[in-house]
């Protein structure tokens, strides 16, 4: 079993996000002993904001690009490479003005990309990133998973759609909600990592 975590949160030991999502780890790892993991802390190692140089990149041959654009591909080819060989995807997930941190949403451009990880053809889009387990470790100050704040949520909704439109079907999420309100905070990440079940 190959597992990917993907931290996005720049708070390192104060996360939340973080916390569940090793949780969520350590849950695999249990389950499936002998398995290999690669972390990566996107706060640290972050992705470039694509420009058009990346764009290129993505859209040259290989046997075409110039020096410039085989090393403006790098990131996304190594991460592809990463996310296919991958049987299990951990993505903490800060929820911030509503939605996922910027330095998950650079992974995201640079591992969506035409003839790689998704294709059209007569049908229209495919993915072709398929037979994954993903998990999402979401923490949030107030509640989102139901409620009047529901529709305020573009943290799951967003990433089931783009991780399903690239193949990634098989969702789980897991929250840790209500950090911010008085009467919750204090059982609210307990309560997330009790509610883990693979």
């Amino acid at each position: 079993m190959k597992i990917l975590h993907l931290i996005s949160s720049p708070r390192k030991a104060q996360s939340a996000s973080i916390k569940l999502g090793n949780a969520v780890v350590e849950k695999v790892q249990q389950a499936n002993p002998g398995s290999t993991l690669i972390a990566h802390n996107l706060s640290e190692t972050t992705f470039p904001h694509l420009e058009e140089v990346h764009l290129q990149s993505f859209f040259t041959p290989a046997e075409g690009r110039s020096p410039e654009l085989t090393e403006a591909v790098k990131h996304s080819d190594n991460a592809i490479a990463e996310l296919k060989a991958a049987d299990v995807i951990v993505i903490d997930v800060p929820m911030y003005n509503f939605t996922i941190h910027t330095v998950l949403q650079a992974w995201i451009n640079h591992i969506a990309r035409a003839g790689q990880t998704f294709k059209y053809d007569e049908n229209g889009p495919e993915g072709l990133v398929k037979g994954k387990k993903v998990y999402l470790a979401i923490a949030s100050g107030a509640i989102y998973s139901s409620g009047p704040y529901k529709p305020y949520d573009f943290t799951e909704p967003y990433l089931r759609t783009v991780l399903g439109f690239l193949g990634m079907t098989d969702v789980t999420v897991f929250r840790a909600e209500g950090l911010s309100i008085p009467d919750l905070q204090a059982t609210a990440l307990d309560k997330a990592v009790e509610s883990i079940v693979l």
